[in-house]
């Protein structure tokens, strides 16, 4: 028996932070971070609680690639004056961090008289999806740990433009990469589905037809809304579907070398493709099937399987020099004797990595040596 599972509710477009002034509670939890609190977007929040009169307490330390001490701090906070309303504003690693702290409290300190809050997810970039999805990524000290539970997933997820205007072209690069790459791992995921399938599909068309304008013009609020929505959409496909070995391998080079998660997606992205569809051998695997058919709906050239993974993979290379991603991981300015130093560790890592297990096809540590060595 399989399940999809559709939780949060979302409010989207224009002006869709309003919904706060609906809200119904008495004190308020804010996850945040201090570029939310330095740009006013904190106060965009506290002024709408403050006018239905409700209190609230705000954690604004919360850091790129949150470590286990930062949610531990956000608990202590949280549990001095437990909330009925917890809201995180932010990126991927803030929203990551909310759930978290609402994750280790309650199976911590759970009582009778407490109730779960009622959880918002508000997201600042385009990029993760986290705000509709079941994970959260949490480091310890080198490694990161991707934690998947349902109860993690927030009730109100808020979409709205406005709050990713002003996101710098290269952050709006490296976020829109990992909305491509969400998109593209759940569809050939070993746990896909038409449900899936469907959302993967539309991710992936908003992605090639939205991001080179939110590069070029931050302002552009149509082509910003289409790839906000792209990064739900993508959360919603993968946070059911899973993952697969781009995000293992990008996990561990970012925990290692802390490269940010989007970038490091878009650096391992296209060898993996032509892994998956053992494009050095037969071409005929199910996910090269799978490549080709997105290639179809992209409007690319693929008139036989072969034909259409390699037109995907151009596309995503057109893609990462039209927005002057790094041409590999060398280009990020990373030494090769100490990333080859570091390789056992990072294999090891991307091999117990809980997105592993899901990829379409089977990989062990020498592939995916090989794999980091090719994207260096």
């Amino acid at each position: 028996m399989n399940q999809f599972l559709i939780k949060p509710k979302v409010q989207f477009g224009t002006n869709a932070l309003d919904y706060l002034s609906q809200i119904n509670a008495h004190h308020a939890f804010i996850v945040t971070d201090k570029a939310m609190v330095k740009f006013g977007l904190a106060d965009e929040v506290t002024r709408r609680l403050s006018q239905q009169g409700i209190s609230f307490s705000l954690y604004d330390d919360v850091v790129p690639d949150p470590e286990i001490s930062s949610i531990v701090k956000g608990m202590k906070i949280m549990d001095s004056q437990y909330p009925d309303l917890v809201i995180a504003l932010g990126g991927g690693s803030v929203i990551d961090a909310a759930k978290a702290v609402i994750y280790s409290l309650w199976h911590t300190r759970q009582d009778s008289h407490r109730a779960k809050p009622h959880f918002v997810a508000i997201p600042t970039t385009s990029g993760t999806g986290s705000e509709v999805t079941s994970f959260s990524v949490i480091k310890s000290h080198s490694e990161k740990l991707v934690l998947v539970d349902e109860f993690m997933l927030p009730d109100v997820a808020i979409l709205d433009p406005i709050l990713v205007k002003s996101v710098p072209a290269a952050i709006t690069a490296d976020t829109g990469m990992d909305v491509l790459c969400h998109a593209l791992e759940a569809y050939v995921s070993r746990s896909a589905s038409d449900f899936s399938d469907a959302l993967a599909e539309k991710a992936v068309q908003l992605v090639f037809a939205h991001l080179i304008e939110c590069y070029r013009d931050g302002n552009h609020l149509v082509a910003r809304e289409k790839m906000h929505n792209a990064s739900c959409i993508a959360g919603m496909a993968f946070t059911n579907a899973s993952l697969g070995i781009t995000h293992s391998l990008a996990h561990a080079l970012g925990g290692v070398f802390h490269i940010p998660h989007g970038r490091a997606n878009a650096l391992l992205m296209a060898q993996v493709v032509a892994f998956n569809s053992d494009l050095d051998g037969c071409c005929d695997t199910d996910a090269a099937k799978r490549y080709a058919s997105l290639a179809k709906k992209l409007n690319l050239p693929a008139s036989t399987v072969r034909e259409g993974v390699e037109s995907l993979i151009v596309a995503i290379n057109v893609l990462k020099d039209e927005m002057n991603i790094p041409k590999g991981i060398h280009a990020t300015g990373i030494n090769e004797t100490e990333f080859n130093t570091r390789l056992r560790e990072m294999v090891g890592q991307a091999l117990r990595d809980s997105c592993t297990p899901t990829n379409p096809r089977d990989v062990n540590e020498k592939q995916l040596e090989v794999l980091y060595r090719q994207s260096f």
